[in-house]
């Protein structure tokens, strides 16, 4: 079957990205509403637009800016950690 149908390693990579970022901006909208904020508080808290949050919240993570994110994550009393994996050493950067 794998002769007939060859399996596309990088678009079901690209899946698999798509669908963890979609797990985590979830979460995120799901940390916010359990922290009772709107998306206007929070974006005041950050000094962004509303839409700003928005647009994290809809998908836009890969293109937000680390600082922007940790003060999302510590507006909600919680902690951003950044780590690079680079073979067997690990790092944090953020």
């Amino acid at each position: 079957m794998l002769n007939e149908r060859p399996v596309d390693r990088e678009a079901v990579n690209a899946h698999k990205r798509r669908i963890l970022e979609d797990v985590i901006v979830h979460r995120l909208r799901e940390l916010r509403e359990e922290a009772a904020l709107t998306q206007v508080e929070l974006a005041e808290r950050l000094n962004v637009s509303q839409n700003r949050v928005s647009s994290i919240e809809r998908g836009g993570i890969e293109r937000t800016q680390i600082d922007t994110l940790r003060r999302y994550v510590e507006a909600l009393g919680g902690s951003l950690h950044v780590e690079v994996e680079l073979g067997d050493q690990r790092f944090q950067i953020a």
